[in-house]
């Protein structure tokens, strides 16, 4: 389960997950994505767009990711693309009001940033 960052600039870096968000998937990427979140870094986007599947444990090192680093002062949004399944999911649980979730990029840096 691949999982690769970006530090575009002081504030701000972006997250790439891809492959299944199932109990193996985030089990292998749990740790090394809490330690990218827990940057100093105050502005997370996580690129979503590459997940072909979302499960609850998924959802959930969303949450606790996003939860963290609002406490120690920072916002994490999401970034789906086209990604219709994970946007479906994020929607059908209410995670997109907690996280705030984009279709397009520049929207998801805007957000963080503007």
């Amino acid at each position: 389960m691949p999982i690769d960052y970006n530090d575009t600039n002081a504030q701000y870096r972006l997250i790439e997950i891809s492959g299944r968000l199932d109990i193996p998937g985030t089990g292998e990427i749990e740790t090394k994505f809490a330690a990218l979140a827990a940057t100093s870094k105050q502005k997370l986007v996580v690129d979503l767009t590459a997940v072909s599947f979302l499960a609850s444990i998924g959802i959930r090192a969303i949450i606790s990711n996003a939860k963290a680093q609002q406490q120690r002062g920072g916002r994490m949004v999401l970034f789906v693309g086209e990604n219709v399944a994970v946007a479906k999911t994020l929607e059908a649980t209410g995670i997109d009001s907690l996280v705030p979730m984009f279709t397009e990029l520049v929207d998801a840096e805007k957000s963080i940033l503007g």
